[in-house]
């Protein structure tokens, strides 16, 4: 196993389970939230300010990271001056590349854009039925039913605008993963063989050449 599995996922489409799961079969790391522990834990920066910019939009920056355009101080450090957000970006994102550079399963937070030039990388969307996220919101939340579809809705929207404000590409669109699937049609379990399954044949494919 030498692949990097990052994971996007619609809100109650079980994108993290089958993440987490995937881990454990392959016996990888698995980076969620904490995601956000490593990146404060490296850069110094109080966690809790991860946890409160964690997928929100601030302002174009992620560009100038991918591009590694960003300021840097003259020894090569983290700019001081540099606006706090960005520096939170740039703590999270360098986190990514870092954490990318072995085999390891990375939920949200743009990792498939920021490893698109690792080789072992392989991305996957999570789908699924409003129906089956209702319910499997329902529980997991503490959420009046009726108020569970406009909250799945809000989450997604947060989830898209983050990814494309800074990616320039659209979220969830097929075309930009290399594996899109509906938890909903095969549940979680046929969600972990289907990705495995690709993994296996991608690794293969890559050995031959």
């Amino acid at each position: 196993m030498r692949s990097v599995i990052t994971i996007g996922r619609e809100f109650g489409s079980g994108g993290r389970e089958i993440g987490k799961r995937l881990a454990e079969l392959y016996g990888i790391p698995f980076y969620d939230k904490k995601l956000l522990e490593e990146s404060a834990k490296q850069s110094g920066i109080c966690e809790d300010l991860f946890v409160r910019h964690d997928e929100s939009m601030t302002n174009s920056f992620l560009y100038s990271l991918v591009m590694g355009t960003y300021p840097m101080s003259a020894d090569g450090r983290m700019n001081p001056e540099m606006p706090l957000n960005h520096r939170i970006f740039l703590a999270q994102f360098e986190t990514i590349r870092k954490l990318g550079e072995k085999p390891c399963v990375i939920v949200g937070r743009c990792a498939d854009y920021v490893l698109q030039e690792n080789k072992n990388r392989i991305s996957v969307f999570i789908t699924g039925n409003m129906f089956e996220k209702k319910r499997r919101i329902a529980e997991r939340y503490d959420i009046e039913k009726p108020k569970i579809e406009d909250f799945i809705r809000k989450t997604d929207k947060r989830r898209a605008n983050y990814y494309e404000y800074y990616t320039d590409n659209k979220w969830g669109m097929a075309t930009n993963y290399d594996v899109t699937v509906n938890s909903s049609i095969i549940g979680i379990e046929g969600a972990v063989k289907l990705i495995s399954e690709f993994v296996a044949m991608k690794e293969s494919a890559t050995s031959d050449t």
